[in-house]
């Protein structure tokens, strides 16, 4: 996984019922100095949210912890 070559993605999970309204984006960025940076950004929907950078010396761990990521947020119903 090559962070040029991956698409953002941004999942979102709602329930009525629950007044929940969330929104959870990854992206892989490269950075100045060779690395990779996986971007997080979460919060409800319609606010900014947070935000949150984790760098990694290789597309390998970044693409590993973004599918990481993207199978946690799927399984707890983000879509």
């Amino acid at each position: 996984m090559v962070a040029g070559k991956t698409k953002p993605i941004c999942l979102r999970r709602v329930d009525p019922e629950r007044n929940m309204a969330r929104f959870y984006s990854l992206a892989l960025q490269p950075t100045l100095f060779g690395g990779t940076s996986l971007v997080r950004a979460w919060g409800r929907i319609g606010t900014r949210g947070r935000e949150k950078i984790e760098t990694f010396d290789g597309d390998a761990q970044a693409g590993l912890a973004f599918l990481r990521l993207e199978r946690t947020k799927r399984n707890r119903g983000y879509r």
